[in-house]
């Protein structure tokens, strides 16, 4: 493989996280307030489909990607109704949405099966995409990849820079503090998890637009990108720049298993196809068992200098939710 070959494909790798990064950013927002979103599977999938149909039926891209991310935001609103209003299961009512958007899009969409809509192309940035390296690596995307690189730094900057960003914190962690001081917890958890859905339902168009330009229902390669992409959002212990990572790691992984193929031909392809999936899992379980008793006990059967390694590089990895996560808040 030539160096110009590599580059292409790790600047593939980050096109085709885009919609992942959308989708474990919304999901990290509205869990950072408190509310557990289970719908992001289906969601993804209707927005894909909605988002295809729209753009398919006035020939323009950006209403076609403002309509995943209203689709987005209306079934974020309807966990937030469910949840924050009449305090109903955070987990049973995202679960059935999952389920119903999932269904929806299939019986929906069977119009749209198979059609060529509008793609979006590449635009690269004047003078940047001519450096080297980063430049075929960054600036020769599409506008929708420039957007997330920019999301995962506004959220980031959002949620450890800002005060309202200490708000959304405090609002996961200890939300009657945050009432004490004025803030209106309801209201402002309606907020951020419509706003958080919005952003999941523009990884469906991502799909559909960009990536896999056209909707081909059940064939569409779509059904369990949402359960990663919650998966990576723990696995990024709800902070949008590890769990960003979390989606071009997985990214990554898909691109090399296509890349061994050709090398491996003994193993079937689908081996490698899936094998992204088992491999988050383990990095996932393995963010989970540093503070258990018998990995201490295993660390301490190391020599020393090995022990500290090891514990240094659980402790990093170690993760824990949004204290009130998935708890309603009543004021008292």
């Amino acid at each position: 493989m030539t160096q110009e070959t590599l580059l292409i494909g790790l600047a593939g790798v980050l096109a085709s996280a885009a919609p992942i990064v959308f989708a474990v950013l919304g999901e990290t927002i509205s869990e950072r307030a408190g509310v557990i979103n289970l719908s992001m599977n289906g969601t993804i999938l209707l927005s894909a489909m909605g988002g295809f149909a729209v753009a398919y039926n006035t020939n323009s891209l950006w209403l076609g990607f403002l309509a995943g991310a209203l689709i987005g935001a209306l079934v974020a609103l309807i966990v937030a109704f469910a949840s924050v209003t009449l305090q109903q299961s955070q987990v049973a009512v995202g679960f059935v949405l999952a389920l119903t958007c999932r269904d929806l899009s299939y019986f929906l969409g069977n119009p749209y099966m198979g059609l060529t809509g509008p793609r979006l192309t590449a635009t690269p940035i004047p003078f940047l995409s001519d450096l080297p390296i980063v430049g075929v690596l960054f600036f020769r995307q599409d506008a929708i990849t420039y957007l997330s690189f920019i999301s995962i730094a506004l959220v980031w900057l959002w949620i450890y820079r800002t005060r309202p960003g200490l708000v959304l914190q405090g609002m996961g962690e200890k939300p009657a503090a945050v009432y004490i001081r004025g803030g209106n917890v309801n209201a402002l958890r309606y907020v951020y998890t419509i706003v958080g859905g919005a952003l999941i339902g523009l990884a469906g168009p991502a799909f559909s637009l960009a990536i896999r330009a056209g909707w081909m229902g059940t064939i569409s390669g779509l059904d369990g990108v949402g359960w990663i992409a919650l998966a990576i959002t723990i696995f990024g212990g709800w902070n949008p720049a590890r769990a960003a990572f979390g989606a071009y790691l997985f990214a990554f992984l898909q691109w090399l298993g296509l890349v061994l193929q050709s090398t491996f031909t003994e193993i079937p392809s689908q081996v490698l196809q899936v094998a992204p999936f088992p491999l988050m899992i383990l990095t996932l379980l393995f963010v989970n068992i540093g503070n258990t008793e018998w990995v201490e006990r295993m660390l301490a059967l190391l020599p020393e200098p090995t022990r500290k390694f090891f514990a240094k590089l659980l402790r990093a990895m170690r993760a824990s939710p949004p204290a009130a996560l998935g708890a309603p808040f009543e004021r008292d």
